[in-house]
C-alpha cells in the first residue's frame, strides 16, 4: 500500500506527458534552450499535475479503506507552494539573474519574482519545519536546507537532464547509505513524476523551466531532512552553500563540461549533435 503513490503518480506523469507537451507547444509556450532549439517549457508542470490525479484514486483507497498512508503526502503543502512560486518565476521572470542580479532589482524598487521565489521558498520551508521537526537546531537547519537544496537544483539546470540526474543519484545515495526505502516511498508522489519529466527533459522534448527545477531542489531537500541525522543536516548545510557560492560566483555549468567523468554523466541520453 505505501507504494501506491510512486506507482500511480508515475502512471499518471506517464499517461499526461504527450498531451502536455502537445498543449505547451500549441500555445507558444516554448524557450530557447542552450542549442537554440525552441522547447516547450515549462515541462516541470508534469510535477504537480501526475500527483494530483494521483490523489484522485490514492484519497478514495484513503478513505474508503482507512488507509491514510496511501497518500503519501509528504510535504505536499510545501511542494505545491514552490511549484507555484516557479510557475510565476517562469512567467514573469525579467532579465536578472542570481541572488545579486535579483537583489539589485529590489534595491531599485521594482518587483522580482525571483526575489518573491526566495522569499516565499523560505517562508514555506520554515512553516513545514515548524510543525515537523523536533527542536530547534533541526527546524533552522531543515529549513535551510530545503531552501538552499531548491537554489541549487535550479543552478543545475542549464542543461537538459542534469537537475533530474542528479536528483536521482542523491536519491540513490541516501536510500543506499541510510539501507531504507522508506523516505522514497514517503516521497513516492513527486519522486515518479520527476523521473518521467526528467527523461523528457533529456532528451529535449521539453524544459523543465524553473517549475519543475524547484520542486525537483525542494524534494530533494525533503529526502534530505527525512534521512539525515541532524549532524549529517549540518554537514549537508555546509556543502549546499558552498555549491550556492560557487554558482554566484563562478561557473558551475563551466566545472561541469570540463571536468572528466562528470561532462560524461551530463551529457548521457542527450540527442547527438555534429
Amino acid at each position: 500500500m505505501h507504494a501506491l503513490p510512486l506507482v500511480l503518480s508515475t502512471l499518471a506523469a506517464l499517461a499526461t506527458a504527450p498531451s502536455l507537451l502537445t498543449f505547451l507547444s500549441s500555445n507558444g509556450h516554448v524557450r530557447t534552450n542552450y542549442a537554440g532549439a525552441r522547447i516547450p517549457c515549462p515541462l516541470g508542470l508534469l510535477i504537480p499535475a501526475a500527483a494530483v490525479l494521483a490523489l484522485v484514486p490514492l484519497g478514495l483507497i484513503a478513505g474508503l479503506f482507512d488507509e491514510p498512508e496511501a497518500l503519501g503526502v509528504a510535504g505536499l503543502f510545501l511542494v505545491f507552494g514552490v511549484c507555484v512560486l516557479g510557475l510565476a518565476d517562469d512567467a514573469y521572470a525579467g532579465q536578472s539573474r542570481g541572488w545579486r542580479g535579483h537583489g539589485a532589482d529590489v534595491l531599485r524598487g521594482g518587483f522580482n519574482t525571483g526575489v518573491l521565489k526566495a522569499a516565499g521558498t523560505l517562508g514555506l520551508a520554515l512553516a513545514w519545519s515548524a510543525v515537523t521537526q523536533p527542536d530547534t537546531a533541526r527546524f533552522l537547519l531543515a529549513a535551510a536546507v530545503i531552501v538552499l537544496a531548491t537554489n541549487v537544483f535550479n543552478l543545475l539546470d542549464l542543461r537538459p537532464g542534469r537537475s533530474v540526474k542528479a536528483f536521482v543519484l542523491l536519491g540513490a545515495a541516501l536510500t543506499i547509505g541510510a539501507g531504507d526505502t522508506e523516505p522514497l516511498l514517503d516521497l513516492g508522489l513527486w519522486c515518479g513524476p520527476i523521473v518521467v519529466a526528467g527523461l523528457a527533459d533529456v532528451r529535449e522534448r521539453g524544459m523543465l523551466g524553473d517549475t519543475g527545477s524547484n520542486v525537483v531542489g525542494v524534494v530533494a531537500g525533503l529526502w534530505l531532512v527525512l534521512v539525515l541525522d541532524t549532524t549529517g543536516l549540518a554537514i549537508a548545510l555546509a556543502l549546499l552553500v558552498l555549491i550556492t557560492v560557487y554558482g554566484e560566483l563562478r561557473s558551475i555549468n563551466a566545472l561541469v563540461e570540463g571536468t572528466p567523468g562528470l561532462s560524461h554523466l551530463d551529457s548521457l541520453g542527450r540527442p547527438h549533435r555534429v
